[in-house]
Formats: structure tokens, C-alpha cells, sequence
């Protein structure tokens, strides 16, 4: 079953590469969709002058292999 979570936090700059903290910040998981919308959508409008801080959305389904970084 999937599940969401809401990543993100500040970055070192805009390429959101590197979080200034070291690590980003993980929210959830929810169980659909809509829910970690409203967490995101809460965060985002939060930071929205911060041109540094940036928050997404990940799905994560355990039954799934995992993605390809490369």
C-alpha cells in the first residue's frame, strides 16, 4: 500500500541539493494523497518568501522496487 509523506526543508541554495541542516525534514506518512497535500500546502505557504525552503510530496510504496538514482 502506498503511503505519503511530505520532504523538504531549507536549502543551501536553488538548486535544493544540499538542506542547511544536513538532512530534510519528513513529515507522514498519510495514507492518501489529499492528506499530505494539506500538510505540504500548509508548509509551503509557510516558507513562500523563503527562497531557499522548498517542500514536495513523495510517494512511497513498500510492494515497489525501489527507483533508479543514477
Amino acid at each position: 500500500m502506498a503511503r505519503f509523506w511530505v520532504v523538504g526543508g531549507e536549502y543551501a541554495d536553488t538548486n535544493f541539493d544540499i538542506t542547511v541542516t544536513g538532512a530534510e525534514e519528513w513529515f507522514g506518512p498519510y495514507d492518501d494523497y489529499e492528506d499530505a497535500r494539506q500538510v505540504w500546502q500548509r508548509k509551503a505557504w509557510n516558507t513562500v518568501d523563503h527562497a531557499t525552503t522548498r517542500y514536495r510530496i513523495e510517494r512511497i510504496d513498500p510492494d515497489e522496487p525501489p527507483r533508479c538514482t543514477d
